[in-house]
């Protein structure tokens, strides 16, 4: 009989080895964390996959200590990103309704932090970002308000007040056009 340790045995080390690492490098093992960011914000282990920009095996592979460490700087930053969100949900900073509005930010990041086309490639169309604009003015005051704040703007602050006007109360192609011409000068 020999004293070799079967395979079993060996793969029980490598994922005890694994989680030591992923403790000393982010503090604790991605298992207890991940879970906790799943808890806390109310994902699926594929949805927190998604976010960090990792594939749902891989997740899976670093939450079980199979894979010691995240090799994209990106993932990590996102993964930061994700976790600051977490605490602000804790700390009600941050309402819940907010939640997957910035996940989708934060997943956005890697297309701002690489190279300009791949930045652009990821970048939201101008309708979008006018939309998601109206939507957030709309939702503070009404077309009547918007108006009328523009309206005592509009001496001391006239393109503040003519946002207000065309996004909080204009039609959605007066608001693009102007996005474009503010975008594109000249």
């Amino acid at each position: 009989m020999t004293n070799t340790p079967d395979v079993a045995d060996t793969a029980g080390l490598d994922t005890e080895r694994n989680r030591a690492l992923q403790r000393e490098w982010y503090g604790e093992p991605l298992g207890e964390r991940f879970r906790r960011l799943i808890e806390v914000l109310g994902l699926s282990q594929s949805r927190l996959a998604a976010v960090l920009g990792l594939s749902a095996p891989m997740v899976s592979q670093l939450m079980s200590g199979h894979r010691a460490k995240i090799a994209n700087p990106l993932v990590v930053t996102r993964l930061q990103a994700v976790q600051e969100l977490a605490e602000q949900v804790v700390n009600r900073t941050v309402d819940p309704i907010e939640v997957p509005a910035r996940l989708e930010q934060i997943r956005a990041l890697a297309a701002t932090t690489t190279t300009r086309s791949t930045a652009a490639a990821a970048a939201p169309s101008p309708h979008r970002v006018v939309r998601e604009i109206q939507a957030l003015l709309r939702a503070l005051a009404s077309a009547d308000e918007l108006i009328a704040a523009s309206g005592m703007l509009a001496g001391a602050h006239p393109e503040l007040a003519e946002f207000l006007r065309l996004y909080g109360a204009g039609r959605t192609d007066d608001a693009l056009a102007h996005y474009e011409a503010v975008q594109n000068p000249g």
